[in-house]
């Protein structure tokens, strides 16, 4: 019997970014149905006000976000917003 694989959902923790659905467009104009997966990684920052390590599962676009304004003040924003508990 083989092991449960765990699957995370592609969400971002902070801005809540996810998947979308659309369709391909063929030259004939046929159109199929698919997927626009939100660019998701898994990474840790290090909260120097907490004296913590925190995993988050955040878009790219919000990594950009993360370093130009720091990690405490994203958090900050998307804890007032609701999105994030931690």
């Amino acid at each position: 019997m083989q092991p449960y694989k765990i699957v995370m959902s592609k969400v971002c923790q902070i801005s809540g970014k996810k998947v979308m659905f659309g369709n391909n467009v063929s030259k004939a104009l046929n159109r199929t149905r698919r997927r626009f997966d939100a660019n998701i990684i898994r990474k840790r920052f290090f909260v120097p006000e907490e004296d913590k390590w925190v995993t988050l599962n955040v878009s790219t676009a919000v990594l950009k976000t993360i370093n130009k304004k720091g990690i405490s003040a994203v958090l900050k924003e998307a804890k007032k917003k609701g999105n994030y508990k931690g």
